[in-house]
């Protein structure tokens, strides 16, 4: 199996809550599609989950009358609750993530000392993506490119022409990710971007999110090229040593993000809620002084 060369088609819904994009990838009207990187909203303030944002990803589906065969995942994200068991539910299709998640179950099991009985396997997803793994979308062909570096075990999809880089880098303006979280890495990112921007000038990014300066309005499309010339952190001619010290220097100036405590909690169980406790309610935790 080779990587299609059949241009997708892209619809992306952005979430202001969570400044995350998700997407639908297919070929037209009726045709297979894949979802990638779904939002559950969450309220901090009440612990209350909603699926208004899902809900415009059923909508779409629907409308155009597509096949869901995958629901995916580009890391356990640690800004926003997956919405993947709700959208699987409403439309089928295989939940999925990198391999390397089980990196992450080991490390936030600790953290949080979650039950005995919760799993480091993977095995809460319905597939775990090897690197450079390929896979059908009806007629599309994806592929899995393994970039960690934000996180141990983040990946991006490609499927022809389009990749989606999940949370290596952002739009030129903005940069790339953080590599403060635990089993993140600087040098691991830097890298991983190369590896993105050595595909073809013309390749078409999406980004998981958008945080704009605030003279510019949402935007989370760019290619290859843009970013090699305007990335503000890994343009060419920026070095290993220079964006190790840069990451390094702003990652310190950082707050963690609002949602990471709830967020990486429900998705290292892909998008499930903890076991219900004795009166048929679902707590998640609070580790004082652990990030």
């Amino acid at each position: 199996m080779t990587t299609s060369s059949l241009k997708p088609v892209v619809h992306g819904i952005f979430d202001k809550a969570t400044w995350t994009i998700t997407y639908i990838v297919h070929q037209g009207k009726g045709t297979a599609c894949a979802i990638i990187d779904s939002v559950l909203d969450y309220d901090p303030k009440s612990g209350r989950t909603t699926t208004t944002s899902a809900a415009k990803v059923v909508d779409y589906v629907k409308e155009h009358q597509l096949k869901v065969e995958w629901i995916l995942e580009t890391h356990a994200h640690a800004d926003h609750v997956s919405a993947a068991p709700f959208l699987k539910k409403q439309l089928g299709g295989k939940m999925a993530i990198g391999d390397h998640i089980t990196q992450v179950q080991k490390v936030f099991k600790g953290i949080f000392n979650l039950e005995s009985t919760f799993k480091q396997d993977g095995s809460q997803f319905d597939h775990l993506l090897a690197s450079d793994e390929e896979f059908k979308v009806g007629e599309l062909v994806g592929k899995v490119l393994f970039v960690p570096g934000h996180t141990p075990a983040c990946v991006a999809y490609q499927f022809g022409d389009a990749v989606f880089v999940g949370d290596t880098m952002f739009m030129p303006d903005v940069g790339t990710a953080r590599c403060d979280f635990p089993g993140a890495d600087a040098c691991a990112l830097y890298a991983s971007t190369r590896k993105i921007l050595s595909l073809p000038a013309e390749t078409r990014l999406f980004m998981c999110h958008d945080y704009p300066p605030t003279d510019r309005v949402i935007a989370f499309e760019t290619t290859v090229a843009e970013q090699r010339a305007k990335n503000i952190h890994v343009h060419d001619g920026i070095t290993e040593a220079q964006f190790v010290e840069m990451r390094t220097k702003r990652d310190a100036t950082l707050e963690m993000p609002v949602l990471i405590l709830p967020a990486v909690q429900i998705n290292i169980r892909a998008g499930e809620l903890p076991p219900q406790e004795a009166n048929g309610i679902s707590y998640l935790k609070i580790p004082l002084n652990a990030l």
